[in-house]
């Protein structure tokens, strides 16, 4: 992994990590209007556990033998089933939340709060201190994310808005955790394959039960099949191979705010395909978070005021 001292993207190796996770970015962001045309009956635990459970058998099935050694290693072992908790989480909590409060808002909250999460589980197990490039540069994405959810989707209940919001807080931590996780397994010599294998396997047998229960409905039509099919093949399996492999070269605070992206991929098909609306500060959040990357991954031409000092 390549970071400079204050914690900012190095570019002349940057871009190998900046780029797959982007392209996982895009990818992740049409999760909830592709779900959005799911028949009323297939329930958000369906989905997220169906998801996420043909993903992670793929990704262990392609990585079986790298994903085993990291299972078996002890320096790894602990941060392989703390970040299967949060593979666990993570679906359930985030189709749920796009299920109560609307496309956008949900993938905005569940997205738009892991990089505190992220730099939170940092400090406290790293004690590892943000630059102030990276402070501004979520501040400023993160501010985009809340201005997204103030201009979100007209007719929305009040109080499914709230659950909607609170399970997108809960996906927000999960994510961050199993990003987090992550990066401490790849630490450990392991192939970033390997550890998203292991990882996502050892989800994918937490999440066999909650399928069982509730995935019968993904099956009474073709269609229902595909779009479950494209989710588990490309926002699951595609994705997380591209992001395991950007993890190798960026830290999870780092990744998190790159994927920053999704919400505002996920709040423009929400809006040309779902038909959700949003007013002038949903747009302005839209910018926002575009400018957070853009502070975060662009390159530098030398020390500045921004990356030298420590918070």
């Amino acid at each position: 992994m390549v970071t400079n001292s204050s914690g900012s993207v190095e570019h002349s190796s940057g871009l190998r990590g900046v780029v797959p996770i982007v392209i996982a970015a895009l990818l992740w962001g049409t999760t909830g209007t592709a779900a959005h045309f799911l028949p009323g009956d297939v329930s958000p635990l369906a989905t997220g556990a169906a998801t996420m459970f043909i993903g992670g058998v793929l990704l262990f099935a392609v990585s079986s033998r790298g994903a085993v050694a990291a299972l078996r290693d002890r320096r790894s072992l602990v941060w392989l089933l703390v970040g299967s908790l949060g593979v666990f989480a993570y679906p359930l909590a985030f189709y749920s939340s796009m299920h109560l409060a609307g496309v956008a808002i949900g993938t905005v909250v569940s997205l738009g709060a892991a990089p505190v999460f992220a730099a939170i589980l940092e400090f406290l197990v790293d004690r590892r201190r943000v630059s102030l490039r990276w402070a501004l540069a979520t501040a400023v994405a993160v501010l985009g994310v809340v201005l997204l959810a103030t201009g979100g989707s007209a007719g929305t209940e009040a109080a499914a808005s709230v659950w909607g919001v609170l399970l997108g807080l809960v996906a927000a931590f999960s994510y961050a955790l199993y990003t987090f996780a992550s990066e401490r397994a790849i630490g450990a010599g392991h192939s970033s394959r390997s550890v998203m294998g292991a990882l996502f396997g050892v989800g994918a047998v937490l999440l066999a039960p909650v399928l069982i229960v509730t995935g019968a409905p993904l099956l009474q039509s073709w269609s229902s099949v595909a779009i479950t099919g494209y989710l588990a093949l490309g926002p699951m399996f595609v994705a997380y191979l591209l992001f395991g492999a950007g993890l190798r070269w960026v830290r999870s605070s780092t990744a998190t705010v790159i994927t920053l992206i999704e919400p505002a991929v996920a709040t423009v098909l929400a809006v040309v395909i779902v038909g959700e609306r949003f007013d002038l500060f949903g747009w302005l959040g839209l910018a926002l978070v575009a400018v957070g990357i853009l502070i975060l991954v662009l390159p530098r031409r030398g020390p500045t005021a921004l990356d030298a000092p420590r918070l």
